[in-house]
């Protein structure tokens, strides 16, 4: 597809990138180079699911069962840091623990311990070592096991989390796939259904790469995010079904074309929504996790944050795309387009002609056009013509009787 290069000012300067954005008068040519965008999303599917399979998740206590300590951070003798804990838990049981984090701030912090599911001996035998190593303080103000709380969280329960996780899933993609259809088409609904896939398997292979914890606040905010890429992609499809309202019966642009357009007329609208959505994702990690030391908030934080970014690129840069080429299956698409580029090279070539025309004098046709057109100037200019007969008797007057 062939995008004309309107990025120069009147006065011959290129224009900025901003001002691009700001205008948006179809500068980027997003679909026109939508094998390169198929290639990067595609690279980054598979390695995303290449970890999925070979690293797999970083499973929460929730999901795969296990026991939880929980202290005051106040110890006897000062604050208890996270690493002291998971010092004391290996010299205790002689192996580490899966996690030890600090939840709270000033008075009111404590420390949680997770681990394997432990026998009720190992548990008892971990609050001694911890209250004679650390002593943390109870309610009382004094150094106390009872201050040394435990839980223990069956894997079913996660399990259970799970099959509902998947369950509201399903009934969503099917509640957005039959809502874009009727709104749109099947063609935009299928479209936004892939895009849609694409950010869920994004999402899950950055937790699996980077490491993070998968908790049930992450599978809340993940569910979150898919609403956020999904609005995304109807404002840019809602652009796109105005530009190409009664394309079929014209031959000014292709439907990628004017797809492209839409595209660029609601990239800023796009970037700026993302932006505004990421601020107060921003501000949850910030104020929740290192501020509050809230576990659950930074995890709904960071599949907040991940997805809000992965959700803005797909909807730009792979949702249209995609539209483009289903569209263009249709043999009336692609009529109307050979109609377009039959229209541009009858185009070109008129004006080529009218560039090397060059003047013939054995050509009679071109002899006598030529005349007409030195005798309408030398008219309009008041200047005999070339060729001009001379009048016999007077030149003007009344005719003799």
């Amino acid at each position: 597809m062939t995008v004309v290069d309107d990025n120069t000012t009147t006065a011959g300067k290129r224009e900025s990138i901003f001002r691009r954005l700001y205008v948006g008068t179809g500068a980027f040519d997003v679909v026109g180079k939508r094998k390169r965008w198929y290639l990067f999303f595609g690279a980054l599917v598979l390695v995303c699911v290449a970890s999925m399979g070979i690293k797999g998740f970083n499973f929460g206590i929730d999901f795969e069962g296990g026991t939880q300590l929980q202290m005051p951070a106040n110890g006897k003798n000062g604050q208890i840091t996270e690493q002291q804990a998971k010092d004391v838990y290996a010299e205790a049981l002689g192996r580490p623990a899966d996690e030890a984090q600090k939840v709270g701030t000033g008075g009111s912090s404590t420390i949680q311990l997770r681990s394997e599911t432990l026998e009720t001996a190992e548990v008892n035998k971990l609050k001694e070592a911890l209250f004679e190593k650390l002593g943390p303080i109870g309610s009382n103000g004094q150094p106390s096991v009872q201050a040394i709380s435990d839980s223990a969280v069956s894997a079913s329960w996660g399990g259970e989390i799970s099959r509902q996780a998947l369950i509201a899933l399903g009934v969503f993609l099917l509640a957005v796939t039959l809502f874009l259809a009727l709104y749109f088409d099947t063609r935009m609904a299928a479209a936004a259904l892939i895009s849609l896939l694409h950010d869920i398997v994004v999402t899950a292979g950055v937790y699996s790469l980077i490491g993070f914890e998968v908790t049930p606040a992450t599978v809340v905010g993940l569910l979150t995010i898919l609403g956020f890429s999904l609005y995304d992609t109807v404002v840019v499809f809602d652009k796109v079904r105005e530009n190409t309202r009664g394309l079929l019966g014209l031959t000014r642009r292709t439907f990628g074309e004017a797809a492209n357009l839409a595209l660029n007329q609601t990239l800023m609208r796009s970037f700026n929504t993302a932006l505004i959505a990421m601020l107060p994702i921003l501000g949850l990690l910030v104020v929740g996790y290192i501020l509050l030391g809230s576990g659950t908030l930074q995890d709904l934080a960071l599949v907040q944050l991940t997805g809000t970014v992965v959700g803005v690129l797909s909807s730009v840069a792979l949702a249209t795309p995609l539209l483009v080429d289903l569209k263009m299956r249709d043999p009336k698409f692609r009529q109307q387009a050979d109609r377009v580029h039959a229209r541009r090279a009858n185009q070109a070539r008129k004006a080529a002609e009218r560039e090397d025309d060059d003047f013939d004098p054995n050509d009679e046709d071109s002899l006598a056009a030529e005349l007409r057109k030195e005798k309408a100037y030398a008219a309009a200019a008041s200047v005999p013509a070339r060729n001009q007969r001379a009048h016999k008797g007077r030149p003007s007057g009344k005719r003799k009787r």
